[in-house]
């Protein structure tokens, strides 16, 4: 077996979890170690993957997810793979229990960013549900990222953007096949989700809450937050997120701003 189908091969066999999935790597490729890879088994759970897949290894691999902590030694996926490395990828996220002011800013910021963003989200309720739709409806594109099997669409009413995502759009999963929602999982997936992308929009959010993990994983990246901002009486991550350096967006031209991205049409004259 080669070392790309090594990888799939524990990463079906260890249901995406990177940590047992490192530690087989690091047995299997340790020169003192008599451990063997039982390779008509390997070619059984090979011969069943039901998704197409991509490893560390190979080309189509974006370099930007490399550069993250435990970057996923493979991802599955449904979809156009290309826009793993389309330029411009703006993660948007935020409050799963969302007001009516969130989802109506989301669609008003993504309606004008797809124009030139990819958007990136986690297909969760609220405001992930919100930029998956706005884009897709404005004819944007669209890459979501799961934090369960590649083959599960875990909200059935987002059932919709899952489905289209596969067909003209991008869905990403470092869980294998029908592998069941975990709550541990989806912070984990946060990181893909930053790591593929080049600047974060926070639409509205609480304090406490996994958007803030994943506004801190883009900080340690070096990379833009953007915020959209609310009232002082709300408990906002947005509001704390901006007092702690955050750049305040008042519209999408701001975000274009922050990430020094020209529009490639006119779409900000009145």
């Amino acid at each position: 077996m080669n070392s790309r189908e090594i990888l799939i091969y524990y990463a079906i066999k260890y249901k995406g979890n990177w940590d047992l999935i490192f530690d087989a790597v690091n047995v299997v490729q340790n020169p003192e170690s008599k451990t063997e890879i039982d390779e008509d088994e390997a070619k059984k759970v090979l011969k069943n993957v039901n998704s197409p897949v991509i490893t560390i290894l190979d080309e189509e691999y974006p370099d930007s997810l490399k550069q993250i902590t435990k970057p996923p030694f493979v991802l599955f996926y449904h979809g156009d793979i290309s826009l793993l490395k389309k330029e411009n990828k703006c993660a948007v996220v935020g409050s799963r229990k969302c007001t009516e002011y969130g989802l109506y800013y989301t669609n008003e910021f993504v309606k004008k960013l797809c124009n030139d963003f990819v958007i990136v989200s986690g297909l969760a309720y609220g405001i992930d549900a919100a930029a998956h739709r706005s884009c897709i409806h404005y004819q944007g594109k669209t890459i979501a990222v799961l934090g369960c099997g590649i083959n599960v669409c875990y909200i059935k009413d987002n059932l919709d953007i899952y489905e289209e995502c596969k067909k003209t759009h991008l869905v990403i999963s470092e869980y294998p096949d029908d592998t069941p929602p975990n709550p541990l999982n989806f912070p984990i997936r946060n990181r893909i989700i930053v790591g593929i992308s080049d600047v974060l929009l926070v639409s509205e959010g609480k304090n406490a809450s996994g958007t803030q993990i994943t506004a801190l994983l883009m900080a340690n990246k070096n990379g833009n937050v953007c915020c959209i901002p609310t009232t002082i009486d709300n408990d906002s991550i947005c509001n704390t997120l901006i007092k702690d350096g955050a750049f305040l967006v008042a519209t999408p031209e701001d975000v274009y701003e922050v990430a020094r991205v020209i529009p490639k049409r006119p779409i900000f004259e009145k």
